[in-house]
Parts: C-alpha cells; structure tokens; sequence
C-alpha cells in the first residue's frame, strides 16, 4: 500500500511506499524513470568455488555482484537516514568453469544505512528466479557523493529521475513546500521525522548512482543448493 504526493506544480509524481518497520524509512519515487535490462554477462571469474551434490556450490568471500535499480536512475537520502531497498543482479554470475552461480534478474533486498561519510548497502536476502531465497551476507563500497538542496537553488537536475528517502523527502518538502507533508509523515511516521523538520533551509543529501556505486562484495561465503 502507498500514498500518492504531487508537487503544487503538477510536473513530478511522487510515491510513498509502505514502512517496513518504525526505525527503517521508505523511499519515494520523484518522477521515475524505465531502466534499460542490461544483456546477459559472464561477471568476473573467481578463483575457486566448491561443488559437491550435498553441500551446492559454494561462492567464496569477495566475489562482486553486479546490481542495478530498476525503479529510478539514482536514489537519495540524507546521511543519517536508514532506508530499504531491492536491487536486482544486472549480470550472470559464473565459476571459473562457467557454471551459472547466480542468474541476471535475480532479487538483493537489504537497506542503505549511515556509514561514515556518506552512504552503504547492506544486502540481507538473495532470491534467485525460480522463488529460493539465501540469507546474503554482502555490501557496497561507501557512498560519499554528497549535494547541497537550498531555497532559492534549482533542484531540478538533482531529482529529477530518482528515489527520495522518505526522511530527505520531508526534509525537501518543508525547505520548498507543495508537496502534502502530512501524506509525507504518513509514510514515515511523524515520530521519526517531526524533530528533523523545524526551520530547514538547506539540506545535505547523499546521491547514489546504484547501477555504479552500489556493486556488491560478499563478506562471506554463500552456498547455492
């Protein structure tokens, strides 16, 4: 379930989705954009995995997934906002063999989280085409591209095409107004946001190209049965 927000313009549709838990902020899509789905790859080769009919095959730590975000071209938040996120597996992942590890179009769910100096992705859960899922212990790189949104600048380049945090959303609406705060605080849960608004002019947001930035590193190692 979500709400729906508009800027008093009418130019920018805004979406706030279901909260998955008080302490967690959604994202809200200001005006999205379709992402092209990249051709099936072969991802770098690692140097060794282990196959056995009773244990699967087993992924070593430090193997890259290659990730994208399908509904936006880039994601803000602020730098203490948690927020959660699916991002989808952009490319085959292969053994030094060939063998298909993990496929293109598989699911990442996790949640971009503080980190110091800016941003990072914690991946929590790997569900592969066919509905089996794997607990995923993984992460991006630190995130630390940062933007100034101020009253009286131009924010049209920096969001047009991305997902707002539901916190930065806020933090945006109470600086330029037009967006329904209340639909805003709704989605978040005024509890979590109420105290961060109050005589905003500026803000510091963190802008996360995820096709980039947010390729994933396993911290340990994953077994696919």
């Amino acid at each position: 379930m979500f709400n729906q927000i508009r800027w008093q313009s009418g130019t920018a549709l805004v979406t706030a989705f279901g909260i998955a838990s008080s302490t967690v902020l959604p994202l809200v899509i200001f005006a999205p954009v379709s992402a092209s789905p990249l051709p099936y790859q072969v991802s770098q080769l690692f140097p060794s995995q282990r196959r056995s009919q009773a244990n699967g095959t087993r992924i070593p730590a430090g193997t890259v997934i290659p990730v994208k975000y399908e509904k936006a071209e880039k994601v803000i938040v602020t730098p203490q906002e948690t927020s959660p996120l699916t991002l989808t597996v952009s490319k085959n992942v292969r053994s030094t063999s060939g063998t298909l590890l993990i496929p293109f179009g598989s699911q990442v769910e996790g949640e971009l989280r503080p980190a110091e100096g800016g941003s990072q992705f914690v991946a929590k859960k790997l569900t592969l085409p066919n509905g089996t899922s794997y607990d995923l212990d993984a992460s991006s790189e630190v995130v630390t591209r940062k933007e100034t949104i101020r009253k009286g600048s131009s924010t049209s380049s920096i969001l047009k095409g991305a997902a707002i945090g539901a916190a930065a959303a806020a933090i945006i609406a109470e600086i330029f107004g037009g967006i329904d705060l209340k639909e805003v605080l709704i989605g978040a849960g005024a509890g979590a946001l109420g105290g961060i608004l109050l005589g905003r002019k500026s803000t510091e947001v963190v802008v996360i190209y995820p096709d980039t930035d947010l390729s994933l590193t396993l911290n340990s190692p994953l077994t696919i049965r």
